[in-house]
């Protein structure tokens, strides 16, 4: 699969993941792309933790509004009714537990539900951002991520980087399938078919229950 197709599988699958009414959070980079997935008759409210409310669908050229922009810098539209405020504001929703679903990317998690998404040690880095108050304020935490990197595991037995919280993640969708973030470990409920388990057990640097009742991955 090539970069594009690795990013459509996951967020058209994460897409599935919302519900009705939903407060969602969208982190920087792969979980932007969800919105252009959510299935029809779904209406969900997106939050950006920069200070927005309401996001609308990608802009096109022409109605780029330069003052509207998500947290990692991207363009953005407002829905009708969409506002925009400060991020004492913003931070004081995800903090009150209002924000249903977040959707993030890692460097790497773990069997016990640990994050790490902020520095790798030695390289420069702007700062943790709003993850560690989404993971803690999330009523439901989602890994959007690829499975691996340039071939290097990314779901571990345990993290190696500094954490940015603990026993938050709940579940992962990476392109090979689906995780959910177990009491026993990393349990493997959905598979793209497009892999056997012995490549996902491969790719994976923990050791996967593979779910009696695993299915293909939902599209």
């Amino acid at each position: 699969m090539d970069k594009n197709q690795i990013r459509e599988t996951i967020a058209r699958r994460a897409a599935l993941e919302l519900k009705d009414g939903d407060l969602v959070n969208l982190g920087i980079g792969l979980p932007t792309a969800i919105p252009e997935y959510i299935p029809q008759g779904v209406s969900v409210i997106l939050q950006s933790e920069n200070g927005l409310i309401g996001l609308g669908p990608s802009p096109t050229p022409d109605n780029v509004n330069k003052d509207f922009i998500n947290a990692g810098g991207g363009h953005v539209t407002l829905v009708p009714g969409g506002s925009s405020f400060d991020s004492a504001t913003s931070f004081g929703i995800i903090r009150g537990g209002h924000v249903n679903v977040t959707f993030l990317g890692a460097l790497q998690v773990d069997e016990k539900g640990n994050l790490a998404n902020w520095m790798i040690p030695g390289k420069m880095t702007p700062g943790m951002g709003g993850a560690m108050d989404l993971l803690v304020g999330a009523k439901k935490v989602i890994l959007t991520m690829e499975h691996t990197a340039k071939g290097n595991h990314k779901i571990l037995a345990e993290c190696n980087l500094p954490l940015t919280a603990a026993g938050r993640v709940q579940r992962i969708i990476t392109e090979m399938g689906v995780m959910d973030v177990t009491p026993q470990g990393i349990e493997l409920v959905e598979i793209n078919p497009e892999f056997s388990v012995d490549q996902v057990q491969a790719a994976t640097g923990a050791k996967l229950i593979v779910s009696p009742n695993l299915k293909p991955m939902l599209q």
